[in-house]
Order: C-alpha cells, then sequence, then structure tokens
C-alpha cells in the first residue's frame, strides 16, 4: 500500500462543498470515483480541509492510500483522465510516508478572497469573485482587520451549524490590499471555524462600504453573538490556496 500526497485545483461551483455528500455531488466523491476507476480499489481521500457549496481551491492537499503499484506522474494522469470533464485536476502528485496525513499532518491554512469592486457585471468572473458595485475602501478594510488578528473567541464569525468544540482560533494573518478592479483579502491560520472567512470578509466590506466605521469590526469580535455579524460574503469569491505542513 502506498499513500499518494495530491495537490487538487477545483472549481466548486458545481459541487456541494469538497466533503462527500449524500445529498449532491461532491469534490470527495469526484476523486474516490476516478480513483477507483483507475485502480479497482475502494479508496477514500483525505483532505486538509474542508470547503463549502461553491468554495474553490488552487492547491488544496489531499492523499489516498493504493495497493496497486503507480508511479506519481501516471496516477496524475489517470486520476485527470477519469474525473473529465469535472472541473478538478490533480496538479501534483507524490508518495509520501505512511505516517503523512493531509489533514492531520497540517500545521497551516491560507484563503485568499477576491472581490470585484465595479458597477459593470460579471462575465468571465462569474461565480469566481463577489461583485461589490459600491466603492470600497481597502485600507479602511484592512485597518479594521487587525481587531481579528490573534487568538480570540470568535462566535460572532461562526456558522450556527459550526461543528467545532470551542470557538477559540488564533488568525495569523488577515491582509486586505486593492489591485486594480479587485479587493483581495488574505488570511492564515492553523484552522478555521465554519463561514469564518466569509463571515470576516462580509463585515470588513461594511467597513469598505462605509456603512461600519472601522472599530464596529472589535465591537462584533467582543460580543460573541452572531447576532452581531453585519454581513457574510458569499462563497463565490473565496479560494483555498495552501497547506501547510512542518516540513514545508
Amino acid at each position: 500500500m502506498t499513500r499518494f500526497a495530491l495537490t487538487l485545483e477545483f472549481d466548486g461551483s458545481p459541487f456541494m462543498g469538497l466533503q462527500r455528500q449524500a445529498h449532491g455531488p461532491s469534490v470527495q466523491q469526484t476523486v474516490e470515483d476516478a480513483a477507483h476507476a483507475v485502480t479497482g480499489e475502494d479508496v477514500r481521500m483525505h483532505a486538509a480541509g474542508r470547503t463549502d457549496t461553491g468554495v474553490h481551491a488552487l492547491a488544496m492537499r489531499a492523499h489516498i492510500d493504493v495497493a496497486k503499484p503507480f508511479t506519481p506522474f501516471r496516477l496524475m494522469e489517470a486520476l485527470n483522465a477519469r474525473m473529465r470533464p469535472n472541473p478538478v485536476a490533480v496538479t501534483a502528485c507524490e508518495a509520501v510516508p505512511d505516517d503523512w496525513h493531509a489533514r492531520f499532518s497540517c500545521v497551516g491554512r491560507a484563503y485568499i478572497y477576491r472581490i470585484v469592486n465595479r458597477r459593470a457585471p460579471l462575465t468571465l468572473e462569474r461565480g469566481k469573485a463577489w461583485q461589490v458595485a459600491k466603492p470600497l475602501d481597502a485600507e479602511a478594510m484592512h485597518r479594521a482587520a487587525q481587531y481579528l488578528v490573534g487568538r480570540h473567541d470568535f462566535t460572532t464569525f461562526r456558522s450556527v451549524h459550526c461543528q467545532a468544540q470551542s470557538p477559540l482560533k488564533t488568525l495569523d494573518r488577515l491582509d486586505v490590499r486593492r489591485e486594480g478592479e479587485q479587493i483581495l483579502i488574505e488570511t492564515e491560520a492553523r484552522s478555521y471555524l465554519h463561514h469564518q472567512v466569509r463571515s470576516m470578509t462580509g463585515c470588513l466590506a461594511m467597513v469598505g462600504m462605509g456603512r461600519w466605521r472601522e472599530e464596529q469590526v472589535r465591537e462584533a469580535l467582543e460580543a460573541r453573538d452572531r447576532q452581531a455579524l453585519g454581513l457574510n460574503a458569499p462563497p463565490d469569491g473565496l479560494y483555498f490556496v495552501r497547506a501547510v505542513y512542518p516540513a514545508d
């Protein structure tokens, strides 16, 4: 049995999320079905993180165990051939030690949220970014974001369906910058609560639009109450970009 680490890129639009779901297609099901077709084995995929319906990934790390002999390149090519036309691709594949685990060995996760700040409707970017027509003040958003960096009780920014045992999380980074008509929100942490990034993004957008004072982000955090949330951003603009492991 060989453990293969996979790097996955996917468009989350047609999926109910990364994790296998009883009520619709998932990224996990797509990869596992392809692996079964290629190997004839019942293969289970483990991933570094979970993503919701409509959330994308540039470099999600995952692993599968395969008994049949494969080189990493051959396995990657076979999986990609079987997954077409689903918008999922294995962009890298390598054999790893048996004790390496995509989820439990992971010590950091990074996301980016993309806002397109313009009035004209999205065409090429539809479903791949959140369009906000009202001009956004990226500098004010960045200043407000710094209230959320550090270890806090993120109850306000936590979905009511979150299964985490504790709302306490340590946010290592939350930066906001403008690139032309794009507002990019970049964040890093060991782990996140369900909807945490989207909830933080929504509140920062409220600041950027001038509907909230910068200090209201801190006030919402300190309220520890989901009712204090200003806005939950849609999934379209959220991308999983990096999983960090001790040897990286």
